[in-house]
């Protein structure tokens, strides 16, 4: 049998960091069920699905800090304790990856010295529980999660990831969803994918320029070099 690897070209940059919510993860029900079921339980009121989808991606306390500007300290974090026990104890909304992304991260992974990685707004424990109930944790060298450093679009996440797996940010690649995802790669000089079945318009992701924008994770693994 032919190994994978030696039919393939060389890996167009020897890290890929992909977000997960909106990127990998088709989540965006989920988690807009959620904030807006926090937001309802700390009494709030009513929050349109259009806001919540507008923050996926960020942290937990800076979305609730932009999508609530004069809530307390401390209304704040009820709504980051609401949102996560929403989401891990009652909603039930499932949980997939897009088309595409398992295909194509086994094609990624068929290239011995590929790099992957992961940059979300989740928390550690968020993505941990993801990793596990996919079993996908060793897909990846490394990841970073808002809650081990600074949210997006900050960059320090990209540069924690390009300084523990020894990469250039001119060999990485960011692929996201949401500008929050483009704009950290940008400041940092890194290249950038945007995909258009996230969370964020096609205007938004190109204000950013990105090497590319994709509407199907597929086209992502052919402009990499990674088909079958």
């Amino acid at each position: 049998m032919t190994d994978a690897s030696a039919v393939l070209p060389s890996p167009r940059y020897r890290l890929v960091i992909f977000d997960w919510d909106g990127t990998l993860m088709d989540s965006e029900a989920r988690i807009v069920d959620c904030l807006q079921a926090a937001s309802l339980a700390v009494g709030m009121g009513e929050l349109p699905a259009h806001a919540a989808r507008d923050i996926i991606g960020l942290g937990l306390p800076e979305a609730m800090a932009r999508l609530f500007p004069g809530a307390s300290a401390a209304q704040c974090e009820a709504l980051v304790e609401a949102y996560k026990q929403h989401f891990v104890a009652v909603d039930t909304t499932p949980l997939d990856f897009f088309p595409g992304v398992e295909n194509g991260i086994e094609r990624l992974r068929a290239h011995p010295e590929q790099l992957l990685a992961v940059a979300t707004g989740k928390s550690r424990r968020g993505l941990d529980r993801m990793f596990q109930a996919h079993d996908c944790g060793d897909w990846f060298h490394a990841s970073r999660t808002a809650d081990m450093t600074l949210s997006k679009p900050h960059p320090l996440m990209l540069e924690e990831l390009l300084a523990e797996l020894s990469v250039e940010a001119h060999e990485a690649l960011m692929v996201g969803d949401t500008e929050y995802d483009l704009e950290m790669a940008r400041a940092l000089g890194m290249h950038s994918v945007g995909v258009t079945y996230g969370v964020h318009s096609v205007p938004r992701l190109e204000a950013c320029a990105p090497q590319r924008i994709v509407s199907h994770f597929d086209e992502l693994m052919e402009w990499l070099g990674a088909v079958r």
